[in-house]
């Protein structure tokens, strides 16, 4: 159905085929919704995903060789020098030791939430704990990683002694 929606309004069967599947799997982050809001919420997202796509092709359209030429070039500029790089990926190593020090439970809830991307609610139901307790974690977590990752010391020590 959402498939033959889609190709009345004027796309490809292909396209329209595209859209259906890509707007189902965004439809799966939307899992704790009441199951009579899925099909309007389905049928929104593939709206939204059409929109996008004819906004694409009319840019693309209108954009002429020079300007991707251009487009290409700043590509370019913006790619890191190897000393940001290397800084970079000393920031990464300074966070990862900093979540490593955090208590286990408050490392697990925090990392469902900001890695997993999982509601409160969600992380409740995962870990057996009130929701209200994983505030808690994600509270402590993000105070213990502001404080350690202010200090200009990098953990790495620290964290490498508890592997």
């Amino acid at each position: 159905m959402l498939v033959s929606f889609l190709h009345g309004r004027g796309i490809s069967l292909d396209d329209a085929q595209d859209i259906a599947q890509e707007s189902l799997y965004k439809l799966t982050r939307y899992r704790d919704a009441p199951v009579e809001a899925l099909k309007p919420l389905l049928y929104r997202i593939a709206l939204n995903l059409l929109h996008d796509s004819r906004r694409r092709q009319s840019g693309l359209y209108q954009t002429s060789l020079s300007d991707m030429e251009l487009q290409a070039h700043d590509i370019q500029d913006e790619m890191p020098r190897p000393e940001q790089w290397a800084e970079d990926r000393e920031e990464l190593a300074r966070v990862r030791a900093a979540i490593n020090l955090l208590p286990e439970r408050c490392r697990e809830v925090y990392l469902l939430n900001r890695i997993e991307g999982m509601s409160y609610a969600q992380i409740s139901r995962h870990c057996g704990i009130s929701v209200k307790t994983v505030e808690k974690h994600i509270g402590k977590a993000l105070s213990s990683l502001r404080t350690l990752l202010s200090n200009q010391t990098s953990p790495v020590g620290v964290s490498e002694q508890r592997t």
